[in-house]
């Protein structure tokens, strides 16, 4: 056996799988929406074995992206854990034969409550689909898993559905990257989330500034000094005209230049990219990576120098991971 030519084979199946289900989405998923949207108490999803771990993830996505959400253990509600199910809540249950003993068996709790059930499935006449207010496909073609009883090729079509209802309704919601930090405030997540740029810039006597009308000699001092490399250009109203680096210095020296006395503003980078002390530290990032540059001026509303933010600081910080 070729183990490398076998594991691609798996991998594109599995790829395939989540293609052919997308093929097989069709109304009931904006039902499936509007049911989590008008939700007024929270998201329980539920199923059992390798299916309840799909649940479990699913969960923890939708509660990561601002929808209130927990997983309940079927074989555990069934003894005693169906206290966890509220009248305002919506249940995900997720059985790829719908016929799970376990899922089954919560179903007439949920339809005693009149709780909406939204079932992800791969047997549309099972006995969870025919019991559900929305199903949604999870199905595969036959020889698709090991035996046809393996939950590989299913159990990502499951996952691939919860999350794109997860990324759907955070559309939906118009949840931001500010909603999204407060639900990581945590580990590499939170720094990148939370950190804003204020946090980590170079201000004060620390932020490299120059004027507009000043000569090289003097940029060039303020550079080393302040060991950035860099210096914000200034006008007499402190409004950011544009930034000098040490990369001006060596493109105005290469093309033959040994004059230090021209102005700083014949050499410098005008109208550079910046951002405001109240934005994110990520999206700092996001900008310097898109424009390929490593040093971002930080202005105030008014548009006035108030700092240089270094790609140094960023990685320092744990934002670049």
């Amino acid at each position: 056996m070729n183990i490398k030519e076998f594991v691609k084979k798996q991998m594109k199946l599995e790829a395939d799988s989540i293609m052919r289900a997308s093929e097989l989405i069709d109304d009931n998923v904006e039902k499936a929406i509007e049911l989590i949207i008008s939700c007024s108490g929270k998201v329980v999803a539920i199923g059992m074995g390798k299916s309840g771990i799909i649940a479990k993830k699913i969960s923890a996505t939708l509660a990561s992206t601002g929808t209130t959400s927990i997983f309940l253990h079927p074989a555990e509600g069934i003894h005693g854990d169906l206290g966890m199910l509220q009248k305002n809540d919506v249940v995900i249950a997720i059985s790829q034969s719908g016929n799970t003993q376990e899922v089954v068996a919560v179903i007439p709790y949920i339809k005693f409550l009149k709780i909406p059930l939204i079932a992800i499935t791969g047997n549309q006449n099972s006995i969870l689909a025919q019991n559900a207010d929305v199903v949604l496909n999870s199905s595969i073609p036959e020889g698709y898993e090991p035996f046809n009883m393996v939950p590989t090729c299913s159990a990502v079509v499951q996952l691939s559905l919860g999350d794109a209802l997860a990324v759907a309704l955070l559309e939906k919601k118009e949840f931001k990257i500010n909603d999204y930090a407060l639900f990581h405030p945590g580990g590499t997540i939170g720094k990148k989330l939370l950190l804003k740029v204020s946090d980590l810039m170079h201000s004060g006597e620390e932020n490299p500034t120059i004027y507009q009308d000043e000569c090289m000699k003097e940029a060039i001092v303020l550079m080393t000094s302040k060991g950035l490399g860099c210096a914000n250009v200034i006008d007499k109203d402190k409004k950011l005209m544009g930034i000098i680096t040490d990369g001006d210095l060596r493109r105005f020296l290469a093309k033959g230049n040994i004059s230090l006395d021209i102005s700083v503003n014949d050499i410098m980078t005008k109208n550079p990219k910046r951002m405001k002390t109240e934005q994110l530290a990520v999206e700092a990032l996001n900008l310097m990576e898109k424009y390929k540059i490593t040093m971002l001026p930080i202005v105030d509303d008014d548009d006035c120098s108030v700092g240089l933010l270094h790609m140094h600081d960023l990685i320092r910080s744990g934002v670049v991971t």
